[in-house]
């Protein structure tokens, strides 16, 4: 397992891992376009990806400009192998070394997304967009949470 930055070759890899989701399916496959994916991963923010024998197995991307987390995806065959967790503290260490803007996402009720977000220490903050959770990690939550305990 290797996690390295996106690169704009990888999107056809990322739009594979996007479309084999078991949850938050696009309702539309259309909305999400190798054009948006290029403009999050270089002009809006940054991506990860993690590689299994060469192939992308799954995605992170952060952006700077809403500051919310656009993605984050593992290929129902690969979950539970600690990929999500390390794409998320990955994206999530780049973020608040370029800002300290609390940042934020939406994911569908109910879902192992759900349980990960909580479990990852993100706040429940409301809902979004059509009922999702709004959840939100401010800088100081990220930074005390990486702080060993005494």
């Amino acid at each position: 397992m290797q996690i390295r930055e996106a690169r704009l070759s990888d999107i056809p890899q990322i739009q594979i891992v996007r479309h084999a989701v078991k949850e938050n399916v696009l309702s539309n496959p259309a909305l999400v376009t190798d054009a948006d994916c290029a403009r999050y991963i270089t002009e809006r923010g940054r991506g990860w990806v993690c590689e299994v024998d060469g192939l992308v197995v799954g995605f992170a991307i952060a952006d700077l400009v809403d500051h919310n987390i656009w993605a984050l995806f593992v290929q129902p065959e690969h979950e539970a192998r600690g990929i999500g967790k390390a794409l998320h503290d990955t994206m999530l260490d780049w973020y608040f070394t370029q800002t300290h803007e609390t940042v934020w996402l939406g994911t569908a009720p109910g879902t192992r997304a759900e349980a990960f977000y909580r479990q990852a220490g993100w706040t429940a903050v409301g809902t979004v967009g059509k009922g999702e959770v709004k959840f939100e990690m401010p800088f100081e939550n990220w930074i005390n949470r990486k702080q060993p305990t005494s």
